[in-house]
């Protein structure tokens, strides 16, 4: 399957019952999968809104009810949903939000690039508050992934983005859907179902008392402490006796996994550690990692984004280099391997 379809099999397994999108390219075969294949689940809704802000509030309206809801879109389009994600993430209230990023700022392009890591990672929005945010590299991935964010989504009652790209969106693979949630889900404590025999519930984001919304901020924060130290998830690559560590994430990940074996071939002793979740990022992973070396390459298809989240993870116990190509420049493994075998020499690793 390609990705976008991918994703879309994975959210209907998933017990996703409403989604709302819009058209952007490269994410409507995510649109149109789910308006054909939605329907075949009882009680599912499909809407093509009126408008990207149009979505997103509706995913709000529908996790109110207590649904498991999904709206999709590609970077200039996820800009306009961000006022609706921070109301979700202020009612505290599950959604999921898949983001086929392409080359920006502005309109940018069509083509894919890692250009909103700083969107999803630092919330995007107005406000304190933060989205769990999963990082796939493969379409594989895509679907697992994508079942693991509605599961995290009621969990910690919190929105949680998939950061992909065009190239993950459009790409075609094999893909094994692994399991499918219960054809009736637990109903959420919270979620609006009507007040017959109980009072009623009022869900709201404003407040006039500081107070009140500094406990709500406390509150949030404490739920963002406890998923950092339960959900922070990456993976490792001949990391063990490497004296350089590339960092990369995504479709970025999977390019350097293929320089590194190039380089690896010809006797340079090179790693890499992909994070999974960018948000919480690995930081305890990446200590650990600068254990045995001191020499880290970011590679992003963007101007340098996750770097910021390395030197902090580092706190000054490593040297940290950066490559990238912005606005949907895809670099082969060639490209990347050449800068790799360079800065390696350069460094006198041996």
């Amino acid at each position: 399957m390609d990705g976008n379809s991918a994703i879309g099999e994975a959210a209907i397994r998933a017990g996703c019952r409403c989604y709302f999108g819009y058209p952007i390219t490269p994410q409507n075969e995510l649109t149109e999968y789910m308006a054909m294949h939605l329907s075949r689940k009882k009680g599912c809704a499909f809407v093509q809104a009126e408008s990207e802000l149009a979505a997103i509030n509706m995913v709000y309206g529908a996790s109110l009810v207590g649904a498991r809801a999904m709206t999709s879109s590609s970077s200039p389009g996820i800009s306009l949903k961000q006022e609706g994600i921070s109301y979700l993430a202020a009612c505290e209230l599950p959604a999921v939000i898949v983001n086929m990023q392409r080359g920006g700022p502005g309109l940018g392009s069509i083509s894919a690039a890692q250009s909103d890591y700083f969107q999803a990672t630092r919330g995007g929005g107005h406000g304190d508050y933060r989205t769990i945010v999963l990082g796939p590299s493969s379409v594989q991935e895509l679907a697992d992934l994508t079942m693991r964010a509605f599961e995290l989504a009621d969990k910690y009652k919190i929105p949680v983005i998939i950061l992909g790209d065009g190239v993950l969106g459009q790409m075609m693979e094999p893909v094994e859907f692994k399991k499918e949630a219960p054809a009736e889900l637990p109903i959420r404590e919270n979620s609006l179902r009507g007040a017959t025999g109980r009072p009623s519930k009022i869900v709201k984001t404003f407040t006039s008392n500081p107070s009140e919304l500094e406990e709500i901020n406390w509150s949030l924060f404490r739920r963002y402490t406890l998923i950092k130290k339960q959900e922070t998830t990456c993976e490792t690559f001949m990391v063990d006796d490497a004296r350089l560590v590339v960092i990369a994430f995504g479709i970025a990940a999977r390019i350097a996994k293929g320089a590194i074996k190039t380089a690896r071939a010809e006797g340079l002793k090179i790693g890499l550690l992909r994070p999974i979740t960018l948000w919480p990022f690995p930081e305890e992973q990446v200590k650990e990692v600068a254990k045995t070396t001191g020499q880290f390459l970011v590679f992003e298809m963007n101007m340098g984004q996750m770097i910021e989240d390395v030197q902090l993870a580092l706190a000054g116990q490593g040297e940290v280099a950066f490559y990238g190509r912005p606005g949907g420049v895809i670099p082969a493994p060639s490209e990347v391997a050449r800068v790799i075998t360079r800065l390696y020499y350069q460094k006198g690793l041996k």
